[in-house]
């Protein structure tokens, strides 16, 4: 397993995390091997937005006497009164929601408390206006809460709430499909969305990834925008390649299918190349590095999806992408030119004035 920083608060994360809509599906003695096996395997962070009530009593048994090694993501204004999930802004619903969690859940302090599903500008006004943040500052004063998150569909609701509160974590939903404009939780443009991960590395906000497989919707040739099916690792790679991203959430139902995320880092680079994509164009996409490093190798060494990363971050104002750009052991300086990048990129990408480009603005 591999570990990304969340420079907010110096928590490492593993790379590779859970989400928790199937969990509860396999039963208690599958779902307790699953979680067993996952921490096994090195993962330590875990979404409990969770599909079902039955899912908390399943990570009570499971990870109670591993509760100091993990990360728990727990949000508020996601409720189970009725068994299975459902969403409320009402503050007394919110903290009965949150004390029996924590009941079944064997813990007493919550890692990430996060304002739960703001899609809407409306949304986040109610929030406030009910006193469901107010309760998490407070629960956080008292150390129940050891940091703020939030979760979010909506860019511009995104950029709101950093514009007025400053949050210690983003849950925001990343996949080829949604990016590309195709898919339920599509919302903004590219633009927007670029946005949001450059606004989010530059301030040393780390996000972690839900919906990575647009619901399923990217691994079925049948209903993905590309018109064939992407693997599990091509769309974890497509969102750790995102600037900001600390760790992909991936929704799992038993042992087998922790197993296959586990199993990602082993795989060649090969078989994580989610290029393909590009059988699917939108306009905005066409000529835009999406840092899939296709073009590689480079004949002189470069990294050239690393490189074009640093650049936009760096024009977006992440002074520190700068500094990571020149120690690079190749720059854009050491590019000669020979268009084998240009060639090979599915996105049309004259990467070769690229790097001239990049060149010029870095000082050489």
């Amino acid at each position: 397993m591999e570990y990304r920083t969340n420079r907010k608060t110096g928590d490492r994360f593993s790379e590779i995390g859970l989400g928790t809509a199937y969990l509860f599906e396999s039963g208690m003695e599958e779902g307790v091997r699953a979680l067993h096996r996952a921490v096994e395997g090195g993962i330590n962070i875990f979404d409990l937005a969770a599909g079902h009530g039955d899912t908390y009593p399943i990570f009570g048994e499971a990870l109670a006497d591993v509760r100091k090694d993990i990360f728990y993501q727990i949000h508020f204004g996601a409720e189970y009164s009725q068994g299975v999930y459902g969403w409320s802004l009402d503050l007394d619903t919110v903290k009965r929601s949150v004390d029996s969690q924590l009941s079944q859940l064997k813990t007493d302090y919550i890692d990430y408390g996060f304002i739960h599903c703001l899609d809407e500008e409306k949304d986040w006004e109610t929030f406030q206006k009910n006193g469901i943040l107010d309760y998490i500052y407070e629960l956080k004063k008292t150390g129940t809460v050891h940091h703020i998150g939030f979760s979010s569909h909506t860019p511009s609701v995104i950029q709101k709430v950093l514009d007025e509160v400053g949050p210690d974590l983003l849950m925001f939903s990343i996949n080829a499909a949604y990016d590309s404009g195709e898919g339920e939780y599509a919302k903004g443009s590219l633009n927007d969305r670029n946005s949001v991960y450059r606004r989010c590395e530059a301030e040393g906000l780390g996000i972690t990834v839900m919906k990575p497989f647009s619901s399923g919707q990217l691994l079925d040739a049948k209903q993905s925008p590309f018109k064939v099916a992407l693997t599990k690792a091509q769309c974890i790679h497509y969102a750790l390649d995102r600037p900001g991203v600390l760790s992909v959430l991936a929704g799992t139902r038993n042992t087998r299918e922790v197993e296959e995320l586990l199993a990602y880092h082993d795989l060649p680079e090969e078989e994580k190349d989610y290029s393909v994509i590009a059988s699917f164009d939108p306009v905005d996409t066409e000529g835009t590095c999406v840092y899939c490093n296709h073009c590689s190798p480079c004949p002189a060494g470069l990294d050239v999806g690393l490189i074009n990363k640093y650049y936009d971050l760096a024009k977006a104002g992440d002074l520190l992408a700068a500094e990571h750009y020149r120690t690079l052991e190749h720059t854009a300086a050491d590019c000669t030119g020979c268009g084998h990048c240009d060639d090979r990129c599915p996105f049309g990408v004259e990467q070769s004035n690229r790097m001239q480009e990049i060149r010029t603005y870095f000082g050489g």
